[in-house]
């Protein structure tokens, strides 16, 4: 039997209730037609892409045709114009309903959300406005027009997507655009996007390599020295399908650059909320657990017997804990993604690390105790909290903000101002 019920999720109440979190008409809008999306097309197809750990493109053929691939290109683009905080809130809405969806839909939206909003928030020249302005319309129309699929491979198993070090992927400037080579891991969309949004180092022959260097390009999932190796069997988020991207000289023209040079390592500088984007899928698991819980416990979870288990005080105290740590964990998150953008201060940095962690612990803890608090059926296959406990446990692991790294930043810039050392 399917572990979802139309009518019944119909009646869900948003995650962020506009009038409550005072959002703007529009933006409550578009985030009530993406909750319906991801209750009408993505629920009904999660269990299936979890447990074959297949790519879900129909779930993206879908969102085209719901104009929601171009979520965050401009409205002049022929986008909806999303904003960084309406974007990270319809982006929970669909992490409620199947997170490895909502993870790869923010690895494609983030090469519209970089080079649009937060670019548009970004100090450039005269010249390299233009230049962005022109190059990124190529990208939007491609989106726009014909449905195309962006991703963008980040990791490659050492420190440069933590920005410690530069990135070993690498791209040699020659006549008209770049030779690139190298290799991405956990690369989400592997095999389904038509384009992978490369983030390398522009290295010329005997150069150092440097972050300062950091080149965004568009490479084309179809051009030769391209290609995907390796097998996906994860604990979690198995729809993502992130397998290995080889590069082996591969030219990209001059006209690929997402960003022009140097802007990317601005963004990443100026502007570190845009690496909050992985932490609302995490935020819709804590409250697909917590729905599931509430469901279970009244007896209107399809798939159950129709009994009542809310009499019982031990689970009423299980759900007030519940409800209580994710009012928490809503209200930092909300108030970090809020606060996005260029130039924040201090102390909205370390919120933001502070929501990342919340947000990424909170939701496995959440998924854990509605396990306990449910019973020896919530670990069945057949119903979606098997599916959340393991898609939530990898939220900690993710780069550029593990778990690890945001209570590492958290103690050493609370400790330190910039500059100060104990030498």
């Amino acid at each position: 039997m399917p572990d979802y019920d139309l009518e019944q999720i119909d009646s869900e109440a948003p995650i962020f209730e506009a009038g409550a979190f005072r959002l703007a008409e529009a933006d409550a809008a578009l985030i009530d037609k993406v909750r319906r999306f991801g209750r009408r097309v993505l629920a009904p197809r999660a269990a299936q892409h979890d447990r074959d750990a297949s790519f879900p493109i129909e779930n993206f053929r879908d969102m085209h045709a719901e104009g929601l691939l171009a979520i965050c290109v401009p409205k002049a683009a022929g986008g909806a114009g999303a904003g960084f905080a309406a974007y990270c809130l319809a982006a929970a809405e669909l992490g409620r309903y199947c997170g490895a969806t909502a993870l790869s839909w923010n690895m494609h939206v983030c090469s519209t959300l970089w080079t649009g909003a937060l670019a548009d928030d970004l100090s450039m020249s005269p010249a390299e406005r233009s230049e962005h302005n022109m190059r990124r319309a190529l990208h939007y129309r491609r989106i726009v027009d014909e449905g195309a699929l962006y991703s963008q491979p980040f990791s490659e198993g050492g420190a440069a997507a933590a920005g410690a070090v530069a990135f070993g992927t690498e791209a040699k400037p020659v006549e008209g655009g770049f030779l690139v080579n190298g290799k991405k891991i956990f690369a989400s969309l592997s095999g389904a996007a038509d384009y992978y949004g490369v983030l390398c180092t522009e290295r010329a022959a005997g150069a150092t390599a440097s972050r300062r260097n950091t080149l965004y390009l568009a490479l084309p999932a179809t051009a030769q020295g391209v290609s995907v190796v390796g097998d996906w069997d994860p604990l979690g988020m198995r729809g993502t399908v992130s397998r290995t991207l080889l590069f082996k000289d591969v030219f990209v023209p001059s006209d690929a650059m997402l960003m022009p040079r140097g802007v990317y390592f601005r963004a990443a500088t100026c502007w570190p909320h845009m690496f909050l984007t992985l932490s609302p899928t995490y935020l819709g698991l804590a409250q697909a657990a917590y729905d599931f819980t509430v469901r279970y416990l009244r007896g209107e979870l399809p798939g159950t017997p129709p009994v009542k288990r809310r009499m019982f005080p031990t689970k009423q105290i299980a759900v007030a804990e519940m409800r209580i740590v994710l009012e928490q964990t809503k209200a930092l998150w909300f108030q970090a993604v809020s606060e996005a953008r260029a130039n924040p201060n201090k102390e909205q940095v370390l919120r933001a690390y502070a929501a990342q962690f919340t947000v990424m612990e909170n939701a496995n803890a959440l998924a854990s105790k509605a396990i306990r608090t449910c019973g020896g059926q919530a670990m069945l296959k057949n119903l979606a909290l098997e599916r959340v406990y393991r898609d939530s446990r990898c939220g900690s692991l993710m780069l550029p903000w593990t778990a690890e790294i945001c209570l590492d930043r958290l103690g050493r810039e609370t400790l330190y101002e910039a500059g100060e050392s104990d030498d």
